[in-house]
C-alpha cells in the first residue's frame, strides 16, 4: 500500500514549484527540470491539474503553467483524490471477493477510523503550509 503515488507527490512538488513564482508562467520543463521529474509525465500531471480547475495555462513565448486556486485552499487530500482516488487502507477484499464478515470485522472497524485520522491530516495540510515550511528550510 502506497499513501501516495507518484502522481501525487510530482502535482504536489510542482504546484509548490507554481507557488513559489505565483504570478508568472512556468514552463513545463522548467518545473521537470527544477524537480527532476520525467517531462512527458509531468505534462500529462499539469493537465490533470488543468482539468481540475487547479493550475491554468497560456500559450505562446510568455505561456506556461500558473497556479489557479489559493493554495490555502488546496489540500493535499484533494490532490491524493484526483490522482489516486479516496485514502483508503483496505477495501476488504479476499480474492476479488467482498469478505462475507465484513459487517462484524473489528479489524475493519480500527482501519475505518484510522482512515478518518490520515484523511483529516490530510485536509489539513495544504499547498500554502507546505511551500512556507520549504521557504524557512523546515
Amino acid at each position: 500500500m502506497k499513501l501516495l503515488t507518484k502522481n501525487s507527490d510530482y502535482a504536489i512538488r510542482a504546484l509548490i514549484v507554481l507557488v513559489k513564482k505565483k504570478d508568472a508562467f512556468l514552463s513545463a520543463r522548467a518545473i521537470a527540470k527544477e524537480q527532476g521529474v520525467p517531462y512527458p509525465f509531468l505534462r500529462r500531471i499539469l493537465n490533470t491539474l488543468i482539468k481540475n480547475g487547479l493550475v491554468e495555462s497560456r500559450e505562446g513565448r510568455q505561456g506556461g503553467f500558473k497556479i489557479k486556486k489559493a493554495p490555502a485552499k488546496i489540500s493535499i487530500i484533494t490532490i491524493i483524490n484526483i490522482f489516486q482516488g479516496k485514502v483508503q487502507l483496505s477495501d476488504c477484499m479476499f480474492r476479488r471477493k467482498i469478505c462475507s464478515n465484513r459487517t462484524r470485522c473489528v479489524l475493519r472497524k480500527e482501519i475505518k477510523r484510522i482512515e478518518k485520522i490520515v484523511n483529516h491530516e490530510f485536509v489539513n495540510i495544504t499547498i500554502e503550509k507546505l511551500s512556507k515550511k520549504l521557504e524557512k528550510g523546515a
